[in-house]
């Protein structure tokens, strides 16, 4: 596979407001476990090879557990995701494939039992903000592999 555009080929701030969102997002107070959960379950729904070696890494380097990861394509018949983590996760699915499908009233209303409106919010923008990462680089076709944790903070 040959990369197509590497980011450094882009006019200077093409990435500021992308950067900016995951700044936010780290000083939100959303637990950054559960943030890449998010990361690593969309990455997955959208094929971004880049973004799961990333994720993967990042989760591991702040203690989540390899099992977790794994399974996370599978997380609804694991029994080690909280109610919490598994609302997200259905919401993260929900969100990733709005052409597919819509964010339904049940996904909500349960994302709504754990998580007050501000972390709603925030784990959308969360979402919104992967699901671009996502489609840049498998669109660039950014090599995965290289990645180190903390790499890009």
């Amino acid at each position: 596979m040959e990369q197509r555009i590497a980011f450094q080929d882009g006019n200077k701030g093409l990435l500021d407001g992308l950067f900016k969102i995951g700044m936010y997002l780290k000083q939100s107070g959303l637990d950054h476990k559960l943030q890449e959960l998010i990361k690593t379950r969309a990455s997955q729904i959208n094929g971004c090879a880049y973004c799961l070696d990333m994720h993967w890494k990042d989760a591991i380097a702040i203690g989540e557990t390899e099992q977790r990861l794994y399974s996370l394509s599978a997380w609804r018949e694991c029994p080690y995701y909280t109610d919490a983590e598994r609302a997200a996760l259905a919401y993260t699915e929900a969100v990733t494939k709005i052409p597919q499908t819509e964010v339904t009233d049940e996904v909500f209303n349960e994302l709504s039992k754990h998580f007050d409106k501000a972390q709603i919010a925030d784990i959308t923008m969360a979402i919104l903000a992967i699901n671009s990462w996502n489609r840049l680089n498998v669109a660039f076709r950014t090599i995965p592999g290289g990645y180190k944790p903390g790499m890009f903070n």
